[in-house]
């Protein structure tokens, strides 16, 4: 399924995988994000950090209209404040939707999966 755009000089379709990978880069650069989690884990069965080449699995995108919906699934760094974590991930994936593939996002739901301690705690 790719989302569709009708502007005057024709249609334009993005396919999924690609709004993913902007969403999962958009997300993976904000502070306090470890990386994107699969949003089916038990029949995923991933339990590890989502690599780049499969942010699709993190990410789920519905055409609204002629807007989109974002779901975006995260692992948390421990000691971070998850709400703003989670504002910061909408706001970027937000700017970023429309900066680079030019449209607007309705919402951008965030989902965390789970927390993960890292660094040394010595």
């Amino acid at each position: 399924m790719a989302v569709k755009i009708k502007s005057k000089y024709g249609e334009i379709d993005i396919a999924n995988n690609v709004i993913a990978t902007v969403v999962g880069g958009a997300a993976t650069d904000i502070y306090g994000i470890v990386g994107m989690a699969s949003k089916n884990q038990i029949r995923d069965n991933l339990n590890e950090i989502l690599k780049r080449e499969h942010y699709s699995r993190g990410v789920v995108v519905r055409q609204e209209d002629s807007d989109v919906a974002v779901d975006v699934y995260i692992i948390i760094a421990y000691g971070t404040k998850i709400s703003e974590v989670c504002r910061n991930v909408q706001d970027k994936v937000k700017y970023n939707l429309d900066t680079m593939l030019g449209m607007a996002a309705n919402s951008v739901n965030v989902f965390v999966q789970g927390v993960k301690v890292v660094g040394d705690l010595d």
